[in-house]
């Protein structure tokens, strides 16, 4: 009895989650409303492996291209002098690790240096450089999976933009803890120090710099390799919480390896190789799960019981008849063309449904693309001419033609009925079909 009503509490609170008609809209109700329905789809997501399988390719493929990315990552900073800069973030990313992981940050950047580019060839040239964007192009195809996105960027885009930012992005981060050093250093903050409270209110935000470095990082990954237009506000928001939870990782990680002798005993030497397997493995989860706080945040809609939304006939007919009246409403009022992006909002439904749904109609053409950047949707033609029957005919089509391999042995008669088929049983049908004594028994 009382499991029974614990099913029945958890299936409650699941459709106050799944399919609230009346979401709270007031603070700190939708807050809460919010952050439950996000954690839910984290919560599923991680139950059905994706994020994991995810994360683990990106553990294979990382001890696979450090190497190869910290040279070409280095070689700017190197011919600039200011390498230096860089290697107290990779020894804060093994320090969790403890004594082990200092010792292979220093065997890495000993790797590192010790590469010498310009004697590479153009074959040896050609594979480093191979070897870093596949790992880029990995995550980036991680990045779309949690986006929805099912196509990546053209060859061009990949080699330009993963280059440039492989290349670049270190010396930003340089230049960035370069900047905080000389504002903490510089003589009026020097000065602004010696004032109470401003003093403390200083230090406390210097030694959280390293920290917002971290944020600022996620936050550019979030913006950047997915092959989307992602809003900075949820960026920033998944790199904050994604950067907290490093932060109590590694502090995590570091109790364990501390207390972790036995396994030291067990694994002998390749225990520092099982450690690093994990600790990566952690980084990768944190940040892909980042990314899904990001993706979530701006994709209410997405937020349903199943990764992937089955498509039933009820869900694509009646979404289609609303995204066709959210569209024709504005435009008989005489309002702006609501944007797609706004729709989907409206509609709460996942993105992917409503983005099949438009491409149908504006296929169909009910529905076309208006607007400065082609994002906004308007009638076609007429409302007059826009019936329910051609809304309801447009989305039940098969454009592929598919129906077409249907034998024809089934009568097109019973494909073609629609008007009392609740009244209509197959026993007729086969009896109009196919007269004779009755077949019950």
């Amino acid at each position: 009895m009382a499991s029974s009503q614990l099913q029945q509490r958890l299936k409650t609170a699941e459709n106050w989650i799944l399919a609230n008609p009346d979401p709270p809209q007031n603070w700190p109700w939708n807050w809460l409303y919010t952050t439950g329905r996000t954690a839910y789809a984290l919560a599923r997501d991680m139950v059905s492996g994706h994020l994991a399988l995810h994360a683990m390719s990106l553990v294979y493929t990382t001890l696979l291209s450090i190497v190869p990315l910290l040279a070409l990552s280095f070689s700017v900073l190197k011919a600039l002098g200011v390498h230096q800069r860089m290697e107290p973030m990779l020894f804060q990313f093994f320090e969790p690790m403890g004594p082990q992981g200092i010792q292979l940050a220093e065997q890495i950047l000993g790797f590192v240096d010790n590469m010498k580019v310009g004697v590479l060839g153009s074959v040896g040239l050609a594979l480093l450089v191979y070897t870093v964007i596949s790992l880029v192009q990995k995550i980036e195809r991680s990045f779309n999976m949690i986006w929805r996105v099912p196509d990546m960027r053209s060859m061009a885009q990949r080699f330009s933009n993963y280059l440039s930012v492989i290349m670049v992005g270190p010396l930003l981060m340089v230049s960035a803890i370069g900047v905080s050093a000389t504002i903490f250093s510089s003589t009026v903050v020097q000065t602004l120090m010696e004032i109470e409270p401003l003093g403390s209110i200083i230090l406390f935000v210097s030694r959280f710099t390293p920290f917002l470095l971290v944020v600022g990082a996620f936050t550019f990954v979030y913006i950047f390799i997915p092959n989307t237009r992602v809003k900075l506000k949820y960026a920033f928001v998944g790199g904050l919480i994604a950067g907290i939870s490093w932060q109590a990782a590694g502090m995590l990680f570091a109790s364990f390896v501390a207390g972790s002798a036995k396994y030291a005993a067990i694994y002998s030497s390749f225990a520092i190789g099982i450690i690093l397997l994990i600790w990566v493995y952690l980084n990768w989860m944190i940040l892909l799960l980042g990314a899904s706080i990001a993706f979530y945040l701006q994709n209410p809609g997405s937020v349903a019981k199943r990764y992937k939304v089955r498509l039933s006939p009820e869900l694509l007919e009646k979404t289609g008849l609303a995204l066709m009246w959210l569209v024709a409403k504005p435009f008989h009022l005489g309002k702006p063309a609501p944007q797609q992006e706004d729709l989907e909002s409206q509609l709460r439904v996942p993105g992917e449904v409503t983005r099949s749904l438009s491409d149908k109609l504006i296929r169909a053409r009910l529905v076309s693309l208006a607007g400065r950047n082609g994002d906004c949707l308007v009638p076609a033609c007429s409302l007059e001419k826009v019936t329910v029957g051609k809304v309801l005919d447009a989305i039940r089509h098969d454009e592929d033609r598919v129906v077409d391999r249907l034998p024809t042995s089934v009568p097109e008669e019973l494909l073609a009925r629609e008007v009392g088929a609740d009244s209509v049983s197959f026993a007729s049908l086969l009896d109009e079909k196919y007269p004779g004594p009755s077949r019950d028994t």
